[in-house]
């Protein structure tokens, strides 16, 4: 972004843009073309003059930088430390003096490089710790939408006893039936077993506990009814592919 033509096309066209991994998406005369280049084009580097009619450089910075993150390259005729300080404020990695120098520019791409790099990796740290933190798991059976009141009274008893230790025949003994018929009408409606669908659901109640407080996780393993944390770990490291101190590491909880 720069009001002089010739400096404007110099950049453009002099500059090895290919041998430094670049490619020019776009240009402009003044601030106010430039903000709406950058909020089109969305660039990783943008190197920009400070003193341009219509919209200053700064100006320009300030109005785009938080929303469309890039490094810039302030470029000025003037070496004047209030201007380097406005320019730093909005987000410059560098401040080159006019005439400027071809080997200054590369150097401050490279740098610019490294910066945009940090800034993807950071946002993919970001969006894979919000991935996990919005991490829920599918207690939706196949076929319990159908009314069964055998499955029914089945998903009531977990979520009452969830925290106990459950066994498949306290299940009998509560509702009268014997195991095997459980276990079949159970299969039957939803095609899993009522032991691996209480372990999800005490695996979610894990997850919303981890989300929500900062209770250790021995304590956790405990008030999810699974109390041997090996078996927690196990359990835990079976749905989400890691084990609950990798998990809490990842959405920066709290550990003990």
């Amino acid at each position: 972004v720069e009001d002089e033509d010739p400096i404007r096309r110099g950049l453009e066209c002099a500059i090895p843009w290919t041998e430094l991994d670049c490619t020019v998406v776009g240009s402009g005369r003044n601030g106010q073309e430039g903000m709406r280049a950058i909020e089109e084009l969305e660039p990783d580097i943008v190197i920009v003059d400070i003193n341009m009619p219509i919209m200053d450089g700064v100006e320009m910075m300030k109005q785009t930088h938080e929303a469309h993150p890039y490094s810039a390259i302030v470029l000025s005729g003037y070496s004047s430390f209030d201007y380097a300080k406005d320019a730093m404020k909005y987000g410059a990695i560098r401040y080159l003096l006019k005439p400027l120098k071809k080997d200054e520019l590369c150097e401050a791409i490279a740098e610019a490089k490294t910066q945009c790099e940090r800034r993807r990796m950071w946002a993919s740290k970001q969006s894979a710790q919000q991935s996990l933190q919005n991490f829920s798991i599918d207690l939706e059976l196949p076929g319990s939408g159908i009314p069964d009141p055998v499955v029914s009274a089945m998903l009531d008893y977990a979520a009452a006893h969830y925290q106990e230790k459950v066994a498949l025949q306290d299940i009998a003994n509560a509702l009268n039936y014997s195991i095997a018929f459980l276990n079949k009408r159970f299969k039957k409606q939803t095609g899993t077993t009522f032991i691996e669908y209480l372990n999800r659901y005490r695996i979610q109640k894990a997850l919303d506990l981890m989300k929500n407080g900062k209770l250790p996780l021995h304590e956790i393993s405990w008030q999810c009814g699974i109390g041997d944390y090996k078996y927690f770990n196990t359990v835990f490291r079976k749905y989400l592919g890691c084990g609950p101190k990798e998990y809490m590491a990842q959405i920066g909880g709290w550990l003990k």
